[in-house]
């Protein structure tokens, strides 16, 4: 069907757009949203591997957290000093926001490009500097404290990463198969979690326990400072997204544009919500968790978590391909819905065996899927062009920060303390909040974003 623009975007009062760019485009087939050839392959490899990276940086460290916890808290042991790590994993989440709002400014005023190159430099130096860092037993407290340096570090680098990167595909993809490209981001994104997985599971299969916590626990965030500066140097040969260049709204003062489309930004933070606790109970803090827990071997957590992954990447394609033909309503409503309604049963099946925890992975998965394949589309179609990377960056960081970042510390804390079953009501409760959301929210699929 299609949607006008107060459905589009029922948030866009007073900053105008570019002359008819709200009205339908009849486009070519092969032919953007801006009337250009769609991206090359070089261009998805371009954002892709930057976005893999990205995630893989950010994944690295609660997958390593149980085997490098104690080389930065020695005061703590065992659960104590993982949940340490954890509140330090969430410390980046703080920046994350910020990153939203400085990227998506900077992505909106100065080009998308721009925002995707610096945003891959903080992540992997943060990377790095995780993986170079003396621990408490060489320096002291300033360990812990260039820990958290580092993470803040990968939290501003992700924070703008998201918008810069969801904004630019969105804004390149072919007409009528936007679901399909957006799917692309978690696609790559869930493909680097893979990656640290895996280096994971052979580093703690190959290696043993007391080398994966003196020095295995190094080689992920090196390797991904290396690989980011090969991702730096491709992303350096990406050329603008015609829907900016083509951009002739004049600029407004940032704080006027987005109370402007403050009801985009609200939504962008409800829609978040749900999925961003779903993700990092399922995709980060169960497996490290698990691990923790001494339950199951953790080569063994970690093969089935990448398993799980998988499962994930082969539906992503699915549910984006079904968004573009039925609309974006249905499928978020089946992501947030489908979760709520399994959230108690795989919490039980959690610490009793390996088989138990894959059954419980591979159908977190399929809900998850239809949130992360279509949610990247749905942030772009929320706002216009002049808006679009920082509206949609900022709401939905702020819910990613507060909601996403502290879901694993809160998973394991409550579940060392005997109350699993308090924290799958707190993701019940995200879950109907978002679902909630998407039923008050208009259609977006038709929306014209050049």
């Amino acid at each position: 069907m299609s949607t006008s623009t107060s459905a589009a975007h029922p948030d866009h009062v007073d900053v105008p757009d570019k002359p008819n760019s709200l009205l339908p485009q009849e486009d070519p087939p092969d032919a953007t949203e801006s009337g250009t050839p769609p991206p090359t392959w070089r261009t998805l490899l371009s954002t892709g591997t930057g976005n893999a990276l990205e995630w893989y940086d950010w994944a690295i460290f609660g997958t390593f957290s149980p085997f490098f916890a104690h080389q930065f808290f020695p005061a703590a042991t065992g659960m104590l000093a993982l949940l340490s790590a954890l509140a330090v994993f969430a410390v980046g989440f703080v920046m994350r926001p910020i990153g939203s709002l400085l990227f998506g400014w900077y992505a909106d005023r100065r080009g998308r490009r721009a925002a995707l190159i610096g945003s891959i430099a903080l992540a992997s130096g943060g990377s790095l500097l995780i993986g170079l860092s003396p621990t408490h037993a060489a320096i002291g407290l300033a360990a812990p404290i260039l820990l958290v340096i580092a993470r803040l570090a990968q939290g501003l680098g992700h924070g703008g990463e998201m918008p810069a990167v969801q904004t630019y595909l969105a804004e390149s993809s072919p007409p009528g198969r936007r679901g399909r490209w957006g799917a692309f981001i978690y696609i790559s994104g869930t493909t680097g979690i893979i990656v640290s997985t895996v280096l994971g599971a052979i580093g703690s299969g190959v290696l043993s326990k007391a080398q994966m916590g003196a020095w295995g626990w190094r080689i992920p965030f090196l390797l991904g400072g290396v690989v980011g500066a090969y991702t730096l140097v491709m992303r350096l040969r990406l050329t603008e997204s015609a829907s900016f260049s083509r951009n002739t709204a004049p600029e407004v003062p940032l704080w006027r544009g987005l109370w402007t489309h403050r009801i985009g930004c609200a939504r962008a933070f409800g829609l978040t919500l749900g999925g961003t606790v779903t993700f990092y109970l399922w995709v980060i803090g169960t497996p490290a968790q698990q691990v923790a827990a001494h339950r199951i071997p953790a080569a063994q957590v970690l093969w089935i978590s990448v398993l799980a992954s998988v499962v994930m990447i082969a539906m992503l394609p699915l549910y984006g391909t079904l968004a573009d033909r039925i609309g974006r309503r249905p499928v978020l409503l089946l992501a947030n819905l489908g979760s709520a309604a399994v959230i108690f049963p795989l919490t039980a099946l959690l610490g009793r065996g390996p088989w138990q925890l894959a059954v419980a992975l591979i159908v977190a998965m399929v809900f998850l899927a239809p949130f992360a394949a279509i949610i990247p589309a749905v942030y772009a179609e929320l706002f216009p062009t002049g808006i679009r990377a920082t509206g949609s960056g900022l709401g939905a960081a702020i819910a990613t920060a507060v909601f996403g970042g502290t879901a694993p510390y809160l998973q394991t804390w409550l579940t060392a303390s005997q109350h699993a079953t308090l924290f799958a009501g707190y993701v019940l409760a995200l879950s109907l909040a978002s679902a909630a959301v998407v039923l008050g929210m208009p259609e977006t699929r038709d929306a014209p974003i050049g």
